[in-house]
């Protein structure tokens, strides 16, 4: 329990220390008008539509058909806003080829008699085959991007493109350590992606869902939402939603009590808080949604089942017979007995308990001390359960250097040096460079240290060199040991000196392409040059296209390698055609050049959709193009994400920002 707790924190700080991959100062420049700007934005969408209805056309000729739908799914997204009749056209015939993998998949499942063994390396026996992750993958996709713009539409796509059963993934449901389905995980995805776009229609849904004996944790979007619509409407859903995990064993049931915690983290709502806005949730990771009545009975309920918790025993490894065939009897997971999958919902709403101590402390003062005098069994007198919440406190909103610090010096010993670590970061981006050297002397140790020594050594040479000559920064260049050093410090200091002096950036930039001027042998090479396109894209686009052109010449040679290879080595491309959507480095670098592309594209669409052509393979022009089209409409792809449960927390990862 106590590493599932420290992993989701680990998590959180990892989405709290992440920072935008481009995030760049752009070159100080007049400002145009509005009327400049309106023609502009015109213009870019013209050449974006254009080029839409040519990669729509272009792509007819795929022959994968997770292809055409990917591309069908994606353009039906673009074109919304412009000619909703053909993005619906476009979405049912993704469904259709959706629908029609699922039964090619469902055929050859049926042909199995054989043990097949799944994604997650569990052995299935007999006609049960392993779920399509590629299928699901693209259902959900295509679901996810339909609920953007209509929440009717996206349960029409979610009903007509259901697998069959012998092709869904099945779970054990008395087993809390294995996720729901993957159709309850996608329904309850939509849920929380259609709260905002319609509260009422999702609410219906919820209402629906919890009858069914279902606990998404998105209900507390929905609730958020409809109290804006209508207040009365949401109270009475929140209501009900705590009635109905009241009834409900949450200790049988991980769902119930997941749903349970998210409610209870927000606190509860505000006493006469306007109920036309909800600006003092909108701003919190978790919303109040319940009213303090109702919220003190949800915190009883889970306080008492928290407390029914037990250390876990020692199990005698040596005790237990192996079984060479699998995990457990026909070579699944090993089944858990009621009581053992009761206690185990009990440790984890007891570790979530430590984050809203301070509720149960003010509303529940009695049992307060029963919860600490539990947690002291589990976490021993030090109360790490206790330093933990706190832990997690820290990492929301946007923290300062000190309140790290702080956070820090109680945090569990695990989290200590990443927590130091970020405080020194976060001091640096507040212009404190003595600061960061601060923390980072005392509280860092070894390799750590010294990769923060060299962030606060490259900020001041960077500052230093506003005023240098070429010279002098080439005397700090010459200290550094790696060429990823190098052009580490160049870029840094070309960014901060472009406002001040845009000729000596260039300058900066230009020897950066020293670094990369030369034939790529390995992906970190490519993505070198990328990073000194990108910087030169504020300050000399022209200088950008040249650095990715030869990248471009050097890439159609690895993907005619890698068709040629295909089968053998690698398997990216199937009856002769790439997939478009690829786990492997190749694919990731093209991906990278399409991101370029558009970025270059919006001050010279030409010359982009130029560099694009010189790709010899079909599939890479239409990702590349495809890139610049979302790039010029401002669009971002839509992924489904994953949710997973871990100590008492839930988080949402893999998930890119709409």
């Amino acid at each position: 329990m106590k590493k599932l707790t420290i992993l989701t924190l680990t998590l959180a700080l990892f989405c709290f220390s992440a920072s935008p991959l481009f995030a760049q100062e752009q070159s100080a420049q007049q400002q145009p008008s509005a009327e400049e700007l309106d023609k502009q934005k015109a213009e870019r969408e013209k050449n974006a539509y254009r080029l839409l209805d040519q990669i729509i056309d272009e792509a007819q000729s795929l022959r994968l058909p997770e292809n055409r739908v990917r591309i069908q799914v994606n353009a039906a997204d673009l074109l919304w806003d412009q000619n909703q009749g053909r993005a619906r056209s476009l979405f049912a015939s993704a469904a259709e080829g959706v629908a029609e993998l699922n039964r090619t998949q469902a055929a050859n499942n049926n042909r199995r008699n054989q043990s097949v063994v799944d994604t997650n390396g569990f052995v299935l026996q007999g006609n049960v085959g392993p779920p399509n992750m590629r299928n699901f993958q693209l259902r959900q996709e295509l679901v996810l991007t339909a609920a953007r713009h209509d929440a009717a539409l996206a349960y029409q796509l979610l009903a007509s493109t259901k697998p069959p059963a012998n092709t869904q993934p099945t779970a054990n449901a008395r087993d809390p350590r294995v996720q729901m389905t993957s159709e309850d995980n996608l329904e309850q995805q939509l849920l929380g992606r259609i709260a905002s776009l319609d509260p009422k229609f999702a609410a219906q849904n919820a209402d629906q869902m919890m009858d069914k004996g279902q606990f998404p944790a998105t209900v507390t979007d929905v609730i958020n939402q409809l109290y804006k619509q209508d207040a009365d409407a949401a109270q009475k859903l929140a209501d009900k939603t705590v009635k109905k995990i009241q009834a409900a064993n949450i200790l049988a049931k991980s769902e119930a009590g997941t749903l349970a915690q998210t409610l209870l983290r927000g606190g509860p709502r505000p006493t006469g808080e306007s109920n036309s806005s909800t600006t003092s949730t909108q701003t919190q990771r978790w919303p109040a949604v319940l009213t303090q009545s109702a919220y003190v009975d949800l915190l009883s309920t889970v306080v008492d089942a928290a407390l029914k918790a037990t250390p876990p025993q020692r199990v005698n490894v040596s005790a237990v017979p192996l079984n060479r065939g699998g995990a457990g009897p026909n070579n699944g997971p090993p089944q858990m007995t009621d009581a053992q999958t009761e206690q185990m919902n009990a440790r984890r709403l007891l570790a979530g308990l430590q984050q809203t101590l301070p509720m149960i402390e003010q509303y529940l003062p009695s049992k307060a001390a029963l919860v600490r005098q539990k947690t002291a069994e589990f976490y021993g007198t030090n109360n790490s359960g206790a330093n933990m919440a706190q832990t997690f406190s820290a990492l929301q909103g946007n923290p300062t250097a000190d309140a790290l610090v702080q956070a820090a010096a109680t945090a569990p010993p695990q989290m200590q040096s990443r927590l130091y670590q970020q405080a020194a970061f976060k001091a640096l981006e507040e212009g404190d460079t003595d600061r960061a050297r601060q923390i980072a002397n005392d509280h860092l140790q070894s390799n750590v240290r010294d990769t923060v020594m060299q962030r606060i050594d490259f900020r001041e040479l960077a500052k230093k060199a506003e005023g240098a000559r070429l010279d002098e920064i080439r005397q700090s260049l010459a200290r550094l040991q790696t060429d990823n050093e190098k052009i580490d410090l160049l870029i840094q200091i070309a960014v901060d000196i472009q406002k001040a002096n845009p000729k000596l950036a260039i300058q900066v930039l230009d020897e950066t392409r020293q670094f990369v001027n030369r034939r790529a042998t390995s992906y970190q090479n490519f993505e070198q040059q990328l990073r000194v396109a990108h910087a030169f894209a504020d300050v000399d686009a022209a200088r950008a296209f040249e650095v990715l052109e030869p990248g471009i010449m050097q890439l159609n040679e690895l993907l005619q390698a890698a068709s040629v290879l295909s089968g053998f080595e690698i398997n990216m491309f199937r009856d002769g055609e790439m997939a478009i959507q690829g786990g492997n480095g190749l694919t990731a670098t093209l991906n990278r050049y399409g991101q370029e592309l558009a970025v270059l594209a919006k001050t010279d669409f030409e010359r982009s959709e130029t560099l694009t052509g010189r790709f010899q393979f079909t599939e890479p022009r239409i990702m590349t193009r495809l890139a610049i089209v979302q790039g010029l409409l401002n669009v971002r792809p839509v992924s489904g994400g994953t949710r997973v449960i871990t100590g008492g927390f839930s988080e949402t990862v893999v998930t890119r920002p709409e």
